[in-house]
């Protein structure tokens, strides 16, 4: 799939980025050296260059915020610095969640260096699925609302293992015995990790903005199985 502008302006654009696509190459990615990127894919069909102000992980799908020119950059970043841009988070994670609640837990960085994060979600659904993952002979399963209050890498998939609900899809933070029930089951090998919304004042036009990024068609594969149930005392929304 390629990627999708959801919304452009004369100072930033907001692209919707497929699964297990590159944002842009890097020396952490030389295995994915002839994959293309989004901002390849921007160069090759736009007049202007992609500047950056933040990233999403090669497996994570949605909203990528982008600025047309480097002098756009400050301001942009500027809404991250000061916690003033939301963002949401689709997850699918194993088991049943609590309600609502705030992981507050330190992240490692790239340096070895552990950071303060900040997470709270909220749960939408219930889900069981007749498909067994030993010990057990149903799964259980929860669709997921997070908000990372912080900006450390992999955070909200560290923050989801720390309280024992693993991401689905997710090969490093996650649990190996359902992301293989989903590759060979539901032939579905894709994180379950999916920027949905993003709202922020636009710092150049003072408008505001809500953009929604539609899921990954794998979504939808897995909402309506066959063998899914649906908890209706447990439905959140």
């Amino acid at each position: 799939m390629n990627p999708e502008i959801l919304y452009e302006d004369a100072y930033l654009v907001l692209v919707n980025k497929p699964s297990n696509c590159l944002v842009h190459h890097s020396k952490y990615a030389e295995n994915k050296r002839h994959e293309r990127s989004v901002c390849q894919w921007i160069e090759q069909n736009f007049d202007w260059k992609p500047n950056l102000v933040h990233r999403l992980d090669y497996k994570t799908s949605g909203i990528l915020l982008i600025a047309k020119a480097s002098k756009h950059v400050p301001a942009i970043q500027e809404l991250f610095t000061k916690q003033t841009l939301e963002k949401t988070y689709l997850a699918l994670v194993r088991g049943h969640t609590p309600p609502e609640g705030r992981i507050d837990s330190p992240v490692k960085n790239e340096r070895g260096n552990y950071k303060e994060a900040l997470s709270s979600y909220s749960t939408l659904q219930h889900f069981e699925l007749a498909i067994p993952v030993p010990p057990y002979a149903q799964s259980r399963y929860s669709l997921v609302q997070f908000q990372p209050h912080t900006g450390r890498t992999n955070q909200l998939r560290i923050h989801a293992n720390k309280i024992s609900h693993p991401m689905i899809g997710d090969p490093k933070f996650g649990n190996r015995h359902h992301n293989h029930m989903f590759q060979a089951e539901l032939q579905i090998p894709y994180l379950f990790l999916h920027a949905s919304n993003i709202r922020f004042v636009h710092p150049f036009t003072q408008q505001t903005l809500e953009i929604e990024a539609p899921k990954p068609d794998f979504w939808e594969k897995f909402l309506r199985h066959p063998k899914l149930k649906l908890i209706p005392q447990d439905t959140l929304i």
